[in-house]
């Protein structure tokens, strides 16, 4: 579970990296779905896994292809604009809107544990992307011109995202896991390539250093999927998926090691806070 948290914080460097040498999120986005799709597509056909689903199965299968699509573009979106560590902090607020969304679309109470931790969470994440604009030193006005953005595109990811988990929870049951990924990143891929085509072709890297990026994010993620398919399922979901959300800390370390990018320390301190949240969130079920 941790080697997944830090590949996928790999991918997320990785993709800066891309970013940087004239990669667009579009293009991004259809190499990593596209390959991905193709990797799980391979584990159900090798395990000769059921596709049969219902009508209803099927409109929801469609819904969550569309939020994994757009939470796939925002959050890119995000990394292309923010520190890789802030963008993923960012986005880790995604518990809190699942647990929003289950109460707006399907009436369920949140768990008292959520509404205790959401203070916390809100307190990490005002400290890590530095609200006031005193550790950047440019005031509240600028900082925000600088990050605004960015953070905007982090929590649409995250909303899209919870609202994603809580339509699958109840509008996918019964279909394998394997299955549903292979039909959400196929219908992302699509969705992908409608938007490169819509842009006049892929935007590729200018440089090698952006070619490396382009392979680095869709082979990280591929690979951290299908590991994930592959242990998650003998560990149990329970108790175990939590620990991967270290990701934005191997981000931070890995965007320090190969972009330069550094926080300052009581943005990092918040990060931690964030992490520490979201982590207790999940290992109180196990």
């Amino acid at each position: 579970m941790l080697l997944i948290a830090l590949m996928m914080g790999a991918n997320h460097v990785a993709a800066r990296l891309a970013f940087n040498d004239g990669v667009n999120v579009a293009t991004a986005v259809l190499f990593r779905s596209t390959v991905t799709a193709a990797v799980v597509l391979a584990v159900v056909v090798g395990y000769r896994l059921p596709w049969r689903t219902d009508a209803r199965q099927r409109r929801a299968l469609l819904i969550v292809g569309g939020l994994i699509g757009a939470q796939s573009l925002c959050l890119y979106s995000a990394v292309a604009r923010l520190p890789v560590a802030l963008a993923l902090l960012a986005f880790n607020s995604y518990p809190f809107w699942t647990a929003l969304w289950a109460r707006v679309v399907y009436g369920e109470r949140p768990d008292r544990r959520v509404l205790m931790a959401m203070p916390v969470l809100l307190l990490g994440l005002a400290l890590a992307l530095d609200v006031s604009g005193a550790a950047s030193g440019l005031g509240a006005a600028d900082h925000w011109g600088r990050i605004g953005a960015g953070v905007a595109f982090a929590l649409t990811a995250a909303a899209s995202f919870g609202l994603a988990l809580v339509i699958i929870q109840h509008g996918t049951a019964g279909v394998d896991g394997r299955v549903r990924t292979a039909a959400t990143m196929a219908l992302v891929a699509l969705m992908a390539l409608v938007g490169v085509m819509a842009q006049g072709g892929p935007a590729l890297p200018a440089s090698a250093v952006g070619w490396w990026g382009l392979v680095g994010l869709t082979v990280l993620y591929g690979t951290a999927f299908t590991i994930m398919f592959t242990v998650l399922p003998r560990l149990g979901v329970v108790g175990n998926s939590a620990i991967m959300n270290v990701e934005p800390i191997f981000a931070l370390v890995l965007a320090w090691a190969v972009l330069g990018q550094t926080i300052a320390a009581v943005q990092v301190a918040g990060g931690l806070i964030v992490v520490a949240a979201v982590m207790w969130l999940g290992l109180r079920r196990a």
